[in-house]
């Protein structure tokens, strides 16, 4: 149903298309459900990963909440909140840069992809928050599993789902039962000689997923210079490129994977060679100041596949890379990279190819 307020907002900076839209039905049931919480606590409201504004601004224009507090992992929705922000008028928020939930009564959350995301949510929620804190998450149906509930079960006393509408469905949990975190969780690959550490959101966890690996196998064994790890994801990619010499820059827009390259590569012993920044597509690096960028690109935008999100990243390599520098790009093989590459960094190569990977290496005009 259109609602005059909602209509507002926009995803920008975030890829816009016609099939991704800035305010979803979970948006308004979480808004929703959480509205008598709200009224009652109208300054302890905490949003996490908001997408695109619609929790935060809603539950400031809609139910009259003061003082909330925002986080979300990705830096493009921070982005996108300011903006929609700025487009609507509201005011009366604050964004932090880590999750912080002290004080807090009421939690509302756009349900993460991966349960270990959710338990690091979880986790924070009831060491920090008030104990009459009501944690409220919300998601598609389709997304949602049981294992959602014993996750917030494992973190608070009671547990249950609202009704289902339009498709979308909201957990609600209450009774927080404090304790240590369980995160970043660590494990070493012997195979690699790297250790990986990682926080609840970031991609793959502690394991070195298969892209990775194909990109691993391709990167120079040697190369002074300036390198960038863009997604950088755990760091893997980061310590590699290290140890081979470089000096490098791991950028990612996620806090958790900001976090995680942190640890990994303090746990590798590159930290004084790798310093790591949370940024949406190097929007804070100098044009043509870097020789060598390697990355393994999204595909997924939430749920949705779309190839805009990877061509992001490859107009931002573009834009730091030297005239003669490099990409290095890990994908599917079955997505239609390479035209893209040639189109908006240079000549590109293949180094290897099997059923499931792709790599291949650009050189910058």
């Amino acid at each position: 149903m259109p609602d005059p307020f909602f209509d507002q907002l926009r995803r920008a900076p975030d890829v816009e298309a016609p099939d991704l839209v800035a305010v979803d039905a979970t948006d308004r049931l979480l808004l929703d459900e959480a509205a008598a919480a709200i009224a009652v606590h109208p300054d302890g409201v905490l949003t996490v990963d908001d997408t695109h504004g619609a929790l935060t601004l809603g539950a400031v224009a809609l139910h009259g909440a003061t003082g909330v507090r925002a986080h979300t992992d990705l830096r493009v929705a921070e982005l996108a909140l300011a903006a929609n922000a700025e487009r609507t008028g509201v005011q009366g928020f604050t964004v932090l840069p880590q999750l912080d939930a002290t004080g807090a009564r009421v939690v509302l959350v756009q349900a993460p992809k991966s349960l270990d995301a959710l338990r690091e949510v979880a986790e924070v929620v009831a060491a920090g928050a008030d104990p009459s804190v009501t944690l409220f998450v919300g998601g598609r149906v389709k997304h949602m599993t049981r294992a959602m509930n014993d996750v917030l079960a494992d973190s608070f006393e009671h547990v249950h789902a609202t009704l289902a509408r339009q498709k979308s469905r909201v957990l609600v949990a209450t009774g927080p039962r404090p304790g240590p975190s369980s995160f970043p969780r660590v494990a070493e690959h012997p195979d690699l000689g790297i250790t990986v550490a990682a926080h609840g959101a970031a991609f793959a966890g502690t394991k070195v997923d298969i892209g990775t690996r194909a990109l691993l196998r391709q990167l120079p064994a040697e190369g002074p210079g300036v390198a960038v790890d863009l997604g950088c994801g755990t760091g893997v990619l980061a310590v590699a490129l290290a140890r081979a010499g470089f000096a490098v820059l791991a950028s990612d827009a996620s806090a958790a994977a900001v976090a995680s390259a942190r640890e990994t590569a303090v746990r590798n012993g590159v930290a004084d060679r790798v310093t790591v920044t949370r940024d949406d597509a190097l929007a804070g690096v100098e044009p043509g100041s870097v020789d060598l960028v390697a990355c393994n690109p999204p595909f997924h935008q939430g749920t949705t596949v779309h190839a805009g999100i990877a061509e992001r990243l490859f107009e931002a390599a573009a834009r730091v890379l030297r005239p003669g520098g490099r990409l290095l790009t890990v994908y599917n093989s079955h997505l239609p990279h390479r035209p893209a590459l040639q189109r908006l960094v240079g000549p590109t190569r293949q180094l290897s190819r099997d059923p499931k990977f792709t790599v291949t290496e650009s050189t910058r005009r």
